[in-house]
């Protein structure tokens, strides 16, 4: 039997990116991040670095590197009601955004888009619970 450990939750998400200005414009317009380290010219890690808070989360972007594009991404939870606003804000950066994926529309809306080096984010308005709802009653399985 594997010894259970005491995970505590996220610590920090890091991104790769070619220009941390332009990527740092990126967050703040699109997540309202907080800007609250950088390290300047300075390499203390693999490469030069700055840290944002967005949503209570520790987000670092650092020098390097875009990736290819793929659909691992990462979610954010946001209200109907800001939808368009994000939109707004995403097609005014000239970023990518991609049709939606077909759904069950009680699993809420999405709004998935690219960065600059194609990192792939999703503004949700649906949550787990629903969602688990939804597929549990389509499989007519009962928890």
């Amino acid at each position: 039997m594997t010894q259970q450990t005491n995970i505590k939750g996220l610590s920090h998400i890091t991104f790769m990116c070619k220009d941390l200005e332009k990527t740092s414009q990126f967050l703040k317009e699109i997540f309202s991040a907080e800007e609250i380290y950088s390290s300047g010219d300075s390499t203390f890690s693999i490469s030069k670095e700055k840290f944002f808070r967005i949503a209570g989360l520790w987000d670092a972007i650092m020098e390097g590197e875009s990736v290819d594009k793929s659909y691992n991404h990462i979610a954010c939870q946001v209200n109907e009601s800001d939808l368009s606003i994000l939109e707004d804000r995403i097609k005014s950066l000239g970023l990518t955004i991609l049709p939606g994926r077909k759904r069950n529309k009680s699993e809420g809306k999405s709004l998935y888009f690219y960065d600059y080096d194609n990192h792939l984010f999703e503004f949700h308005t649906g949550n787990l619970k629903t969602r688990l709802t939804i597929y549990n009653r389509d499989r007519n399985i009962v928890r």
